[in-house]
């Protein structure tokens, strides 16, 4: 069962027009009632009648208050009904149909308003458009204008055109302004969604950066630290000093990653700017060799100012690349360091290994895993993101690997 308030809302759009419907009702009888040059006892309550539930119907079912409009007009042709000052509401159903209605609803209201007048100029008597201008105050005007003949049936028909499309026009304003308004607040919901969207990927793109910038400094700092605590089993156990300092190099390792993991994290969120001058890189390449791995660093061409993001990149590029030589390489071999500055700059990294195919090739990077992007793959779209390459090759005589990297020196537009 429906309940009172639910019921109520069903309704409650209906009560203005009722409400006007009956207003129309109630004046349409008094007027019939008063006017006594009426012939006809059934043909102008059928009209007021019609009328009455045309206005009603108008907001709620403007197609169905168009037809029962036309038909208050058969009303008039059939029964011989004289117009009604009460049709003047006529206007309120052409607004309604140009308002609320369907694209049919307006395009057949719109042309029933010079179709109507024109079948109601023929059917009207010249006095009946007399009567009208003497209400109006201008009867003398039109006799001197309209003498005789059927000169005054254009300016009626116009006159109830006028009438009519006045209104009508008023309602089709009316329903652009509302489409205008509702396609611009879709347009600010669409954007505002646009807005988010664009947000959770930036925020994706933050996780993603930090999760490669994290995986880049702790795994750097676990090689170093692994390399040198393994090299610690071979000191001399009488040899204190070298186990000193080896444990000492460990510590700086552990102490140096923590700090680049806080300032990664601190530059995520907001409150300071990761940097990686080149100073940082001979630091990193110093940090290698304290893990007991021989690294010979070549410097070609003069190194050139690079934006702060470019240096992170060209940093944990090479970070990376130590770190991978330092878990696959050859102990007893050196790691090569070149940067070479060209233009761009180019950092290649080679290390030996113990065994390899028959010739050269490239190396694709493996499928990265769900949340990963660590190693090759992930060098690659760090560098790709700021229009640098990489280049990685299993090269045979002598058995290495290599890693080139491409940096631009200035940030791609």
């Amino acid at each position: 069962m429906t309940s009172p308030p639910d019921a109520w809302r069903r309704w409650k759009p209906w009560v203005p027009d009722a409400a006007a419907g009956l207003a129309v009702l109630v004046v349409g009888l008094w007027e019939n009632d008063h006017d006594l040059t009426r012939t006809s006892t059934w043909g102008p309550v059928l009209v007021v009648l019609g009328l009455a539930v045309a206005v009603a119907l108008t907001r709620a079912a403007p197609g169905p208050a168009l037809a029962v409009a036309w038909a208050v007009g058969a009303v008039h042709l059939v029964t011989g009904t004289g117009p009604l000052v009460i049709e003047v509401m006529l206007a309120y159903v052409a607004f309604g149909c140009a308002r609320w209605g369907s694209t049919t609803v307006v395009w057949l209201s719109g042309l029933s308003i010079p179709f109507g007048a024109t079948i109601a100029v023929l059917w009207l008597d010249q006095s009946v458009f007399y009567q009208a201008l003497d209400v109006a105050g201008v009867k003398v005007l039109a006799r001197t204008a309209y003498p005789g003949g059927n000169g005054w049936r254009l300016p009626a028909g116009l006159l109830g055109t006028a009438i009519l499309m006045a209104p009508w026009l008023l309602g089709l304003a009316l329903r652009f302004s509302d489409r205008s308004r509702v396609s611009r607040r879709s347009q600010v919901v669409a954007e505002a969604e646009r807005d988010q969207a664009a947000e959770i990927a930036r925020l994706r793109d933050e996780q993603t950066r930090l999760a490669h910038d994290v995986h880049d400094v702790v795994g750097h700092s676990l090689a170093v630290i692994l390399a040198q605590a393994e090299s610690a089993q071979f000191r001399d156990d009488h040899d204190t000093v070298a186990l000193k300092q080896t444990m000492a190099n460990i510590a700086t390792s552990a102490r140096t990653s923590l700090e680049d993991v806080r300032q990664v994290l601190a530059a995520t969120s907001g409150t300071a700017v990761a940097t990686a001058r080149q100073a940082d890189i001979e630091s990193l390449i110093e940090g290698v060799r304290a893990s007991g791995h021989e690294v010979e660093s070549t410097l070609v061409g003069m190194p050139q100012p690079m934006p702060p993001e470019l240096e992170v990149v060209a940093f944990r590029v090479l970070q990376e690349m130590l770190t991978n030589a330092i878990k696959h390489g050859r102990r007893d071999l050196p790691v090569q360091v070149e940067r070479h500055w060209e233009g761009d700059l180019r950092i290649e990294v080679r290390n030996a290994l113990s065994a390899g195919p028959d010739e050269t090739q490239p190396i694709a990077p493996a499928p990265s895993s769900p949340g990963g992007g660590q190693g090759v793959a992930g060098m690659r779209r760090r560098l790709e993101a700021v229009g640098g390459r990489l280049d990685v090759r299993r090269r045979s005589d002598p058995p290495t690997f290599t890693a080139t990297a491409w940096v631009p020196v200035r940030t791609p537009r």
